[in-house]
């Protein structure tokens, strides 16, 4: 007997030591995080954002080494983000946003996650690139440039201007009825164009001098977006959609929204319609982008046909080419300085775990020729031109290795600030996530990544993650957005723990074609897309090494609002929850009729908003749940939380909660972020695992 436990005890060792723990979530959390990648006009030069550890740098590169050099010196993890990054026209000057939460629905405004008695500003800050000096301009943000050096910015829904290279305080340019909203200059930065809300039109108005009158661009009782000058600045392409309120038609109908794009000569005024999208759900979407690279065409980007994809419009003829076709999507697109070619990226390529990557292509404008610049199974985003040569910068992370500024010379590719990257992050130990996909009742495919560190024993617990956006798209590595790099951390931290992690891709993500993206009776209007959800929980039960008995679900913003949605309506499945500020009352989305005109549905669209709710199945939320919130939400108000604990109160129900005050629904403080993924982890080993 004693020669049997010997020969065990090694075994044992080993099959302990396989499954200990072997970094922690503040180690994994130190991920390295570039942002705002932008190129200079002039030159050979590119400037980026860092993210490290919660302090927040600008960096500077140039040909040929490309050898970043720091030019800021933000040494605190004090929730200030760096955003709106730009070279000036001439190259000589670099210019930025500090503070602020740009990714929030409802404003931006001052983040204090510090709460400190004086709260820190949203500030303009200037870099001169010869003396490598920076400085505070003035309290704004919402900025554009002039050549050689102008600087215009937004103030209280007014234009407000300087000079990069003067001492002088910055003035108000003009006075115009309304709220300014965007602005841009001519290419000989004489002129700004700018478009003003004046409630239910919106104008497109062109300032010159203090002299000269404003001059409005075809006035209409529309809404005009997306102003962009022609190459030599006598012309102006923009977006034309409708204005007004509009008639009461069925909510739970969805409607086509025309959108067409006009061009408009600068000195008679007078504008044209190049293109009118397509009179269906597909050719509703206008969002993307557009740009006006020479005198005979505009590209824009639409979904026309199914997928996001760039066209080319010829203005003589107005006929439209597709430059990038097939089934898959483009985003983060960008025009080289000379206007010749489009660099994206896109998620395509060879291999079907592609599908849930992203590489990189580029356009030729002159022969319409598309070339695929990247490959591989890494993931590759924010591309842009470096000079004229074919140089191209972009972010680039693989499965292990997180996001890093990369620059490619067209022979050879180089990966920037790997040293930043702490000697105790855990790239080594990360695991490799798996596509997989599964079926929804009502037949649609459904894609996801799986988690699962090697060995454990014979059954796991498993936990879904749930992606919030929704419009995002979880990859098979590291993601370019820094909330989805955070999540990306949490599902490596849960498996390395031992956890078989699932994340479901559910419909209203992207990635996936536009009927995946915008489907019928989505959130409010049905939540078809928990289908999605419990789906992925049913798969995740199935699989041979996961315990069905055991299998949690956590999510943030719109995957709170699905994670609260499982445990109330399958606490039997999903046995425990961490819900992170989430949505939980939707009937608020439909605002009471102040007119004698109602929709016919009006009152059919608020149950069905209401039952999509998960306030409205609270008598069969068995499991147990943590809610962790921040009060200074400005993308999902903190109230959605404290009226869904009440209603636990009231009800007698259990409950875990966290209040986080000060922060916003980004975790702007580095060691909030960390906090949240500790939290996370430990609840869920609390009811999970033995």
């Amino acid at each position: 007997m004693k020669r049997i436990l010997l020969f065990l005890l090694p075994f044992l060792l080993i099959t302990q030591s396989l499954l200990a723990q072997s970094f922690t979530m503040e180690q994994i959390g130190k991920f390295s995080f570039p942002s705002e990648l932008v190129s200079s006009p002039v030159g050979e030069q590119i400037a980026w954002a860092m993210y490290e550890q919660g302090k927040r740098n600008v960096y500077f590169a140039e040909a040929p080494d490309f050898s970043p050099l720091r030019l800021t010196q933000f040494n605190e993890d004090d929730g200030q983000e760096i955003t709106s990054l730009k070279f000036s026209p001439d190259g000589n000057w670099l210019v930025f946003v500090r503070g602020g939460d740009h990714g929030g629905y409802q404003y931006s405004g001052t983040v204090n996650p510090d709460n400190l008695p004086n709260p820190p500003k949203v500030e303009i800050w200037k870099i001169n690139l010869s003396s490598k000096k920076a400085e505070v301009i003035t309290e704004g943000e919402d900025i554009a440039l002039g050549f050689p050096d102008q600087l215009v910015f937004l103030k209280n829904g007014q234009v407000w201007g300087t000079k990069l290279s003067g001492t002088e305080k910055p003035t108000q340019l003009f006075q115009t009825r309304g709220n300014v909203n965007s602005g841009s200059y001519s290419p000989d930065g004489k002129k700004l164009a700018f478009t003003v809300n004046r409630g239910g039109h919106q104008l497109l108005g062109i300032y010159e001098d203090q002299d000269t009158p404003i001059r409005w661009i075809a006035p209409s009782f529309h809404r005009y977006l997306k102003p962009t000058w022609s190459p030599d600045g006598t012309q102006i392409a923009f977006v034309k959609i409708l204005g007004g309120s509009g008639a009461a038609f069925p909510l739970l109908e969805p409607r086509h929204e025309p959108w067409e794009i006009m061009t408009a000569d600068i000195k008679s005024g007078e504008a044209v319609s190049l293109w009118k999208a397509p009179e269906t759900l597909r050719g509703s979407f206008r969002n993307g982008f557009l740009s006006f690279p020479n005198s005979k065409e505009v590209v824009f980007e639409s979904y026309h046909e199914g997928w996001q994809h760039l066209f080319a419009l010829d203005i003589a003829s107005k006929k439209v080419q597709s430059l990038t076709p097939g089934d898959y999507m483009v985003e983060q697109i960008a025009m080289s300085s000379d206007g010749t070619h489009l660099v994206f990226s896109a998620n395509t390529g060879p291999e079907k775990e592609d599908l849930d990557r992203r590489h990189i292509g580029s356009v030729d404008l002159a022969t319409k020729k598309l070339t695929w610049e990247t490959s591989g199974n890494g993931i590759e985003a924010y591309p842009v031109f470096v000079g004229t040569a074919g140089k191209l910068a972009f972010f680039s992370a693989t499965t292990q290795r997180p996001h890093l500024v990369t620059v490619n010379d067209g022979k050879e590719t180089g990966v920037l600030q790997q040293e930043l990257i702490p000697s105790d992050f855990p790239q080594a130990k990360l695991v490799t996530p798996k596509q997989v996909k599964f079926t929804a009742p009502d037949g649609t495919t459904v894609y996801g990544q799986l988690f699962e560190k090697e060995g454990g024993p014979a059954k796991k617990p498993g936990v879904v993650f749930v992606h919030g956006g929704p419009q995002r798209q979880m990859l098979l590595g590291w993601s370019y957005m820094d909330y989805y790099s955070n999540t990306y951390a949490y599902n490596q931290y849960l498996a390395e723990l031992g956890f078989v992690v699932l994340s479901v891709n559910y419909r209203l993500g992207i990635g996936y074609g536009y009927e995946f993206h915008r489907p019928a009776f989505a959130y409010h209007q049905g939540a078809v897309e928990y289908q999605d959800i419990k789906a992925g929980g049913e798969f995740l039960a199935s699989l041979p090494q996961v315990d069905p008995d055991k299998i949690g679900i956590y999510g943030g913003s719109y995957g709170g609002y699905l994670t609260s949605l499982a445990l109330a309506r399958d606490s039997d499945l999903f046995k425990v929850g961490v819900d992170i500020h989430g949505v939980h009352d939707l009937d608020g989305r439909y605002s009471i009729p102040d007119g004698y005109e109602v929709a016919p549905d009006y009152e059919k669209a608020k149950e069905i908003a209401w039952k999509s709710s998960p306030m409205a199945d609270l008598s069969t939320w068995k499991s147990p749940v943590l809610f962790i919130h921040s009060d200074d939400d400005r993308n999902v108000y903190v109230s959605q939380t404290t009226d869904l604990i009440r209603r636990f109160e009231e009800l007698k129900k259990p409950y875990e909660a966290v209040m986080i005050p000060g922060d916003t629904h980004h975790w702007m403080k580095w060691s909030n972020m960390v906090k949240v993924g500790d939290l996370t982890a430990e609840f869920l080993k609390k009811h999970l695992m033995d």
